[in-house]
């Protein structure tokens, strides 16, 4: 027993990169989390948040509410029009917009609830949700020092009769009295803020959206991994020889491999999305060409990534461990487990170089925003260059790492 125990080391050690890859792995997905959900960095400071705004009432009251807003610490306010707002939240291009709607200053002088309004998109409630309760209190204490303030003046000039350089005077000390009492705790609670989520009729669930096309992409990548180190395993056992002698050009092996792939990732592909339509009710028919679209250029995506794993590795074991530490990272970093908006910035920078991150956002733009044909193709236009670039590198790679050694 103890004998057999120690050949099996001696075997497993004697792959110096394939034992790296093993104790790296954990590290580097404990660095990978820990950096994703801000505990790596004490001294990190907060990224702001953008948020769209609309000011329909444009009195001096939605002026300084606005003023307020923007210089709320990791809080970038961008102005546009109510319908441009909202249009970039229907299109995934933002998560919100807080619209300050007509009236909203003659409320406020009137001591009622003010109409603010923030259209959100549902399939990002959780984001939705922490930038509600960061807003909440800086409006609640706006909106109630300036009722109050509004009140005083009021008071002031139906009682007492003085001429204006006098009046401006002590509206002036007004002004600069509850200036000294922001930052207190609001005593009066209103429903302030209203959301409205933006959201088209017979809409499926976000969440099954997320949960399948995050799922799939990330089971697929696995996949072509397994079969990108069917080609060392060849060369180990001696076939790869074999089949250099025969006609059978040196590219053509690398390609026929990615063939297989790409077939393979395509059928599973289609086996879960139908899966996904008779079990879970997802309308996958309402866009047939896109889904096609999306699923090949996410195949072919992921096919690049398996026969470059065979291309840089130089054996199953190093294949074995690259795989699982490439394909965690780019999940997690392309939004298949960790969702991208708490991540740091520069995280959310580095998704979009990850099959995860295009092909989710594609099947996104599919069933969860309904987006015609062209707005579709961008994504899958990015997953066809990103397959190409990674079939290129594999060919010269293979040439180099795998048949010169073979």
């Amino acid at each position: 027993m103890i004998n057999i125990a120690i050949k099996d080391l001696k075997i497993f050690l004697t792959d110096k990169k394939a034992v790296l890859l093993s104790f790296l792995l954990p590290i580097g997905l404990i660095s990978l989390f820990a950096v994703a959900f801000g505990g790596a960095f004490k001294n990190d400071t907060q990224r702001p948040t953008d948020l769209m705004l609309a000011d329909e009432d444009s009195t001096a009251s939605s002026i300084a509410l606005r003023q307020k807003l923007d210089s709320m610490k990791g809080l970038n306010i961008i102005p546009v029009n109510k319908d441009e707002g909202i249009t970039r939240v229907e299109s995934g291009k933002s998560k919100g917009v807080l619209v300050i709607s007509k009236g909203f200053g003659k409320a406020v002088s009137s001591n009622v609830n003010p109409p603010l309004h923030l259209y959100y998109d549902p399939a990002r409630e959780m984001e939705i949700g922490i930038l509600q309760q960061a807003l909440i209190p800086t409006l609640m204490e706006y909106v109630n020092i300036e009722s109050a303030k509004q009140a005083v003046k009021r008071d002031i000039s139906k009682n007492f009769q003085l001429n204006e350089e006098i009046m401006a005077g002590i509206y002036a000390k007004v002004e600069e009295f509850f200036a000294s009492r922001e930052g207190s705790s609001a005593s009066k609670s209103m429903d302030i803020l209203e959301l409205t989520p933006v959201i088209k009729n017979k809409k499926a669930s976000w969440g099954l959206i997320q949960a399948v096309a995050g799922v799939a992409v990330m089971m697929i990548l696995f996949s072509v991994a397994a079969i990108g180190s069917s080609v060392l395993e060849e060369k180990e056992s001696g076939t790869l020889k074999r089949l250099l002698i025969t006609p059978v050009k040196r590219h053509g092996i690398l390609l026929g491999k990615l063939l297989v792939a790409l077939i393979l990732s395509t059928i599973q592909l289609i086996i879960m999305f139908v899966f996904t339509w008779l079990v879970f009710g997802l309308n996958i028919l309402i866009d047939i060409p896109s889904l096609l679209v999306m699923i090949f250029s996410t195949a072919f995506a992921c096919s690049g990534f398996g026969v470059l794993l065979a291309a840089i590795s130089q054996s199953r074991k190093q294949v074995e461990s690259l795989s699982v530490i490439i394909i965690l990272v780019m999940s997690a970093l392309g939004g298949s487990m960790v969702p991208l908006f708490i991540m740091p910035a520069f995280m959310q920078k580095i998704a979009i170089f990850s099959v995860n991150y295009w092909s989710i956002n594609g099947f996104y733009d599919i069933y969860w925003r309904e987006l015609p044909f062209n707005e579709v193709f961008l994504n899958a236009f990015v997953l066809i260059g990103i397959g190409l670039v990674l079939t290129i590198i594999s060919s010269l790679l293979f040439k180099r790492n795998v048949l010169k050694v073979s």
